[in-house]
């Protein structure tokens, strides 16, 4: 499960560590941290890619275009912050729940579509009511 560590527990910080670590890591560690936590058909919904294509990416052989590592680290901040308060199986679903936030589409169908800041603010308010 991905933890993060804010250091005085407030949004900020928990925005910051997963800042941090979303640029911090290589695109293959996140790419194999979000097929771990969300699973290669969620995240396929998310980069629409294959399974195949995922697993290339997680193991470092083939480095993603330019748009899907955004994509994929955008999404690995929004991981991480959910994770500093919930469970990764609540994270889970909530990228696969309708989100009202996000005119009842999911987080994971919002983030394919390019809506990483929509899906981000949403993320937060659902934080701000834990």
């Amino acid at each position: 499960m991905i933890k993060t560590s804010t250091g005085d527990g407030s949004r900020s910080g928990a925005d910051r560590a997963a800042h941090e670590r979303s640029v911090g890591l290589s695109v293959a560690e996140i790419a194999a941290m979000l097929q771990a936590q969300l699973g290669q058909v969620l995240l396929g919904v998310i980069v629409g890619k294959n399974a195949r294509t995922l697993a290339r990416w997680a193991h470092a052989k083939v480095r993603p275009p330019q748009a899907s590592e955004k994509l994929l680290r955008d999404t690995f901040q929004v991981l991480e912050i959910l994770c500093s308060v919930h469970s990764s199986d609540v994270a889970r679903a909530w990228f696969m729940g309708m989100n009202p936030e996000l005119g009842d589409a999911s987080p994971a169908e919002a983030l394919s579509e390019g809506r990483s800041r929509q899906v981000m603010a949403a993320a937060r308010s659902y934080m701000a009511a834990a």
